[in-house]
């Protein structure tokens, strides 16, 4: 497919992880789980195919989490050694790794006319606002209102007030695409995160994440975000594809 300006052509990896191509460039997020045999995108596997590419290949890690970060992403650059990293300051340094960029919250940085800019998280590391080839991505790596049944109500309401606060600076981004957790292990709290970020911020397209081997919760999620103004995605299996 001929990518246009203002178009991205996405697959999910699994978990957190996707891989976007726009116009210019592919970004690749939070990859972790590689243990497929059948190796290609349709199967969620960062391939050999999709490294040989002309175009700025850029890797972003949210944070140090097993299922975020697998330093399997540093081989990639014996495929293509122009591999640029985008790692979170959690992520400890290691001598094993080629070079990187870190980032920590707050920060802004621009990396082949990449505009990428580090919120804040509700767990460790950071979301990522980029802003490339026209299109501007949230990927809110552990970024959630995590409401868990077995927290005391004084944690629970720390943690919706920390999450609506760093929603808050996000209110006057115009965001594209936004990549937010939908997880659920919070049972019948797992809506509140990604209802409360569509209310505030009304992503275009809102691609749920961080379900692990449940997909199922994002028909539910969609079906109880009826009449929203976000466009929000239903995911069926690792390595679909998704167009912008």
């Amino acid at each position: 497919m001929k990518l246009n300006l203002n178009k991205a052509k996405i697959h999910y990896l699994y978990h957190d992880g996707f891989i976007i191509e726009t116009k210019s460039n592919i970004l690749i997020f939070d990859y972790f789980n590689d243990d497929v045999e059948k190796r290609t995108l349709q199967h969620g596997v960062i391939c050999r195919e999709a490294l040989q590419t002309e175009k700025n290949v850029m890797v972003f890690v949210s944070h140090s989490h097993f299922d975020h970060f697998n330093p399997i992403i540093f081989s990639w650059k014996e495929i293509n050694p122009s591999i640029k990293y985008i790692l979170s300051t959690d992520i400890e340094k290691n001598d094993d790794f080629p070079e990187v960029i870190y980032i920590s919250e707050g920060e802004n940085i621009e990396v082949d006319d990449i505009e990428i800019k580090a919120y804040g998280s509700t767990d460790i590391g950071i979301s990522f606002l980029v802003k490339v080839d026209g299109i501007s991505i949230f990927h809110a790596g552990d970024l959630n209102w995590w409401h868990w049944k077995e927290d005391s109500d004084e944690e629970n309401s720390a943690m919706e007030k920390a999450f609506k606060k760093e929603v808050e600076k996000l209110s006057n981004e115009k965001i594209d695409i936004a990549f937010f957790p939908v997880d659920h292990r919070l049972e019948e709290y797992y809506y509140l995160g990604g209802e409360y970020l569509i209310e505030r911020v009304k992503p275009k397209l809102f691609i749920p994440m961080h379900f692990g081997d449940n997909p199922e919760i994002t028909k539910s999620f969609k079906e109880k975000m009826t009449n929203r103004s976000s466009d929000i995605v239903e995911i069926h299996e690792r390595g679909q594809e998704i167009l912008f």
